[in-house]
């Protein structure tokens, strides 16, 4: 009997770790960090090389340090990050302490995708280019942050300003403890999207720099994985980059309301000395050494428009806003929004309010958000009363109140920069810069 009874447990035993064992397969399949077609595994489920290591920490001060200052700082994080993280069993594991797992490549334009299961109470996050942060925590009221929004939900840009977009997310996409989240993130510029389990948490929202308010997004910085007091495991860490063409159709978005000005055929349409320009494969183009400005032949007042840049390595040439149709629209004009090579060492020593995306002489607009020279730059504008907004490439560069403007760069006049309506168009100054998918909405 005792024999019967013994034989029958260990077949039992068997039977159960049988179970268990194909249990644990599929659950191993689930994280087996291959990455899907076309993106690359960030993390190899068996070490942390290839990974560096930063707090919560201020990267312009990073661009400030010698070299031996940065070397050693990194040195030094990465003694504290290899106290606190570990792989186990193909999982990434954080104590909830250290320093912060940090990629070893910036990224501008991208896909990431990311798995992560936490414990209660907890509240970590993702820092995108260095900058905090899609937020994760404890959702539940027993977490005792929902005076923080914790209610909510994971996934939010929790440190973007009070009311912006994007700061509580659009649903509650948390799974219950114990369970593995999923995360989804496009970011292009600073507009970014957040699904969490597959439902989308954040729409097209701009992700504020933490570090300062007043400026935009760095263009290209780390991911971080943020550390915060209690434990967190991550796996499938993939992330897929984002090429200008595809960046351009996804900031483009709808375009209800948008009207195409340029058929990509001829010049019908436009007026000025459109013999000065050409079209090739769909776009205008100023011929080389030519010049002039061109535009649409029709009275716009507030307006937004999109399109498509490619400048030549060296090239220089402005969006007419509101001109006149004749003179120089720089000054007669409400403003020339300047389309420049701003990496050309011949413009090294411009003013600021002569590089690209500037009201030119009179608003500066922040700089390092372009494409490499030759690739096309998706740019939007917008024009309400006397205020001009300037997106480039995801990337809010110039916001300006223009009437509020009292100081011009050689103290020359501006006297058309208060006009209500005229023409948009192209102020060419004799490169052969390109302009394509040309749409205008107006908005009163």
């Amino acid at each position: 009997m005792k024999r019967w009874l013994a034989g029958l447990s260990a077949a039992l035993v068997g039977t159960a770790l049988l179970g268990s064992a194909t249990a644990a397969e599929k659950y191993a399949g689930d994280r087996d960090n291959v990455p899907p077609e076309g993106f690359t595994a960030l993390f190899n489920g068996k070490d942390i090389n290839g990974w560096r290591a930063l707090p919560h920490f201020d990267p312009r001060k990073i661009k400030e340090m010698k070299q031996e200052e940065a070397d050693a700082m990194w040195a030094k994080n990465w003694e504290d990050a290899v106290k606190h993280w570990t792989v186990q069993e193909g999982d990434l594991v954080n104590d909830g302490f250290g320093t912060y797992l940090t990629t070893g490549k910036d990224y501008g334009s991208y896909e990431f995708m990311i798995d992560y299961k936490t414990v209660a109470k907890a509240d970590s996050g993702i820092y995108l280019k260095a900058t905090p942060q899609v937020q994760i925590w404890d959702f539940t009221k027993e977490g005792g942050k929902w005076n923080l929004g914790a209610d909510k939900g994971s996934g939010g840009l929790w440190n973007n300003s009070a009311g912006a977009k994007g700061k509580d997310p659009l649903v509650l996409a948390d799974k219950p403890f114990g369970e593995w989240n999923k995360f989804k993130i496009k970011q292009i510029g600073a507009r970014t999207w957040v699904w969490l389990n597959d439902k989308l948490v954040v729409d097209d929202a701009v992700l504020d720099n933490f570090w300062d308010r007043k400026a935009p997004l760095f263009a290209t910085g780390p991911i971080q994985l943020q550390t915060h007091g209690g434990e967190i495991r991550w796996r499938n860490i993939f992330i897929r980059e984002i090429g200008a063409e595809e960046a351009a159709k996804t900031l483009s978005g709808s375009d209800e309301g948008f009207t195409s000005v340029f058929n990509g055929k001829d010049f019908t349409g436009w007026g000025g000395p459109v013999d000065q320009y050409d079209v090739v494969d769909g776009a205008v183009r100023c011929k080389k050494g030519k010049g002039g400005t061109i535009y649409f032949n029709e009275t716009l007042s507030d307006f937004q428009v999109k399109l498509e840049i490619r400048i030549p390595e060296g090239g220089n040439n402005g969006l007419a806003i509101r001109y006149p149709g004749q003179g120089d629209t720089a000054y007669v004009g409400m403003c020339e929004l300047q389309v420049l090579d701003n990496e050309s060492p011949k413009y090294a020593k411009l003013d600021t309010r002569q590089y690209h995306g500037s009201a030119y002489g009179m608003a500066a607009a922040a700089r390092g958000y372009h494409r490499p020279t030759g690739e096309w730059n998706y740019q939007e504008v917008t024009v309400k009363g006397s205020t001009i907004k300037v997106e480039l490439n995801g990337s809010t560069i110039l916001d300006t109140d223009l009437s509020k403007i009292t100081e011009y760069m050689a103290k020359s006049p501006h006297p058309g920069k208060e006009r209500t309506e005229g023409f948009f168009g192209f102020a060419g100054h004799g490169d052969a810069v390109e302009f394509r998918n040309i749409r205008i909405k107006k908005l009163k």
